[in-house]
Parts: structure tokens; C-alpha cells; sequence
């Protein structure tokens, strides 16, 4: 029999005072409340109740035991109401990883604002271009761009963002402007490896997508530096909006091939389990729907 619940029958023998009163406060039969303190007292090798006609009386090594039952049982209860309060209420530490442009630009005002509506809450940020393991890494959610593959994670959308290739306004006069993206082979084509590892642009025409082959004198494994090169002059990139979308609106970059642009890609909240989903993930979640839907500059 579980040990746990023969402890809590074994209590409430003692605390009503009888076989029948402890069935009838717990909905057993008397004949299982009695199997209950059979089986401690098997387990034990002691007996713990001495048993009369119109009373009960603790023995000695009942009534010790009947103190550790009464620490457990409490100790337990307190776990339960910890665990479902953290359930019902975002507080505690949230883990989470994103790309490190995406998380740089986007998800710390978003932080800042959940965390002034819920004080309690302390988000730990990991930015990571490469998809880390949250379950090995002990994450709570992850932020991903572009489509997913087949796994045991859950994925939330949150929006889409489009894909872009832009120059510096000086390299442009002083290379000219592709108007195809087969005028790329002439052009410096900066590389942002995690983004494009085979050395390849994708773009989008009447028969479908398609993808051209790049080269460059520069590149590098995070977007905010071949950004960085791109509006100092130096050539071409191809980067999320979200990356490059302030740099475009304030001028530092311009925008060329849009007729030729990808499908928009997807941005995701992953996260392991679908069910019992403690509350702190989930009102993040929707907090950054609620913000990421409101059509921000990057995702024209």
C-alpha cells in the first residue's frame, strides 16, 4: 500500500479518535482504514495503536512515529500549495534563449516591460545564434526564426519577418545598384554563416524560390557583424529585418532586389511541454504575441 497515504490514514485515526470517525473524514471503509495501519505496523515491526472496545492509545513507538508522520505530511502539503502557486502565478526564474540580434534588440525592452508587470518574475537571457537544447540546458523557452524541424517541442508563433539584402548608400555609388539577383556575382556579397552556410542568397520569383550562389571578402557567425561592415560600405547582406530594420528606417542601409524577396519567415516560442505549463512561461508567451503582432518596423 502507499506508504504516504498510510501515514495520513494512521494521523487521522488519531486525530478523530476512531476506525469509523477517520473513514468517515477521509471517504474509506472502516475495513480499509484498518488495512492501512496493518500495513505501517507490518512495515514497521511494531504496533502502534493499542485497541480497546471504546478507545484508542497511542503506544510509545506510535507516538514517536506519529510526530515524523505529522512532519512529513506537512512538509508535503507545503510543497503542493509552493508548486501550485508557482503554477498559478508568474514568479521565479524564467530561462530562455534567442538569436543574438532578435534577444539584443527586441526581446530585452520586451523583458523589462513583462518584468515591471510581474516584479516576482527575474527573466535570465541566453543569447545564442545556433538552437540550443532546452532540456539539456535546462531552459524553459526558446525563441526560434525560420521553419522548425520535426521535434517532441511545443511551438507558439509570435509573428514573421522578412528577409532583406541592403547596402551602405556609398557602396551603392560607387558600385551601382543589382537590379536582378544574378548581379550579385559582381557585387561583395558579406556572409553571415549562420544564416547562410552553403554560401547562398534565397529569393522568390513567378516559378517559385530559387537560391544564387555569393561570395564575399568578409564574414562572420553573428548578423550584427556583417551588419556592422554592410553600413560601413563594404557590401552587400542579406539579413532578417529585424536585424537591419532600424538601420533601413534611419537610412544606414538600403534596401534593393524587394521584387525578388523570400517568403517571410516565421518567429516561434518553443518550449518542451504542452501540458502543466507553469504560468510564468505562459504569460510571457502571450505577452510577446500581444507585443509582436502590433506590426513592428521589421516585419513590413
Amino acid at each position: 500500500m502507499d506508504k504516504l497515504t498510510s501515514m495520513k490514514v494512521f494521523a487521522t485515526v488519531v486525530q478523530s479518535g476512531s476506525f469509523t470517525a477517520a473513514a468517515d473524514v477521509l471517504g474509506l471503509s472502516k475495513a480499509m482504514v484498518s488495512k492501512h495501519i496493518h500495513s505501517l505496523e507490518n512495515l514497521l515491526g511494531v504496533r502502534l495503536l493499542n485497541r480497546t472496545n471504546r478507545r484508542l492509545h497511542l503506544t510509545e513507538a506510535g507516538a514517536a512515529y506519529l510526530e515524523r508522520c505529522r512532519q512529513i505530511l506537512n512538509a508535503v502539503e507545503e510543497a503542493e500549495r509552493a508548486v501550485a502557486e508557482l503554477n498559478a502565478k508568474p514568479q521565479g526564474a524564467l530561462k530562455l534563449t534567442s538569436p543574438t540580434s532578435f534577444g539584443t534588440f527586441h526581446l530585452v525592452p520586451v523583458i523589462a516591460d513583462y518584468e515591471k508587470l510581474y516584479p516576482e518574475v527575474k527573466v535570465l537571457l541566453s543569447l545564442q545564434d545556433l538552437p540550443m537544447d532546452l532540456v539539456e540546458e535546462g531552459l524553459d523557452l526558446a525563441i526560434r526564426v525560420g521553419k522548425l524541424p520535426d521535434s517532441s517541442l511545443v511551438a507558439r508563433p509570435l509573428a514573421s519577418v522578412r528577409v532583406v539584402v541592403c547596402g551602405a548608400p556609398s557602396y551603392f555609388k560607387t558600385h551601382g545598384v543589382p537590379q536582378t539577383p544574378d548581379d550579385l556575382a559582381q557585387h561583395n556579397c558579406l556572409l553571415y554563416t549562420e544564416w547562410t552556410p552553403k554560401g547562398e542568397w534565397l529569393f522568390k520569383g513567378p516559378e517559385g524560390e530559387f537560391s544564387v550562389p555569393v561570395s564575399g571578402d568578409f564574414e562572420a557567425n553573428l548578423g550584427d557583424a556583417v551588419r556592422m561592415a554592410a553600413i560601413s560600405g563594404r557590401g552587400l547582406v542579406q539579413l532578417p529585418a529585424y536585424v537591419v530594420g532600424p538601420d533601413l528606417k534611419a537610412g544606414k542601409l538600403r534596401a534593393v532586389l524587394t521584387d525578388f524577396a523570400p517568403d517571410k519567415m516565421p518567429i516561434y516560442a518553443v518550449y518542451p511541454h504542452r501540458e502543466h505549463l507553469a504560468a510564468t512561461v505562459r504569460t510571457f508567451v502571450e505577452f510577446l504575441q500581444e507585443r509582436f503582432q502590433r506590426d513592428p518596423c521589421w516585419r513590413g
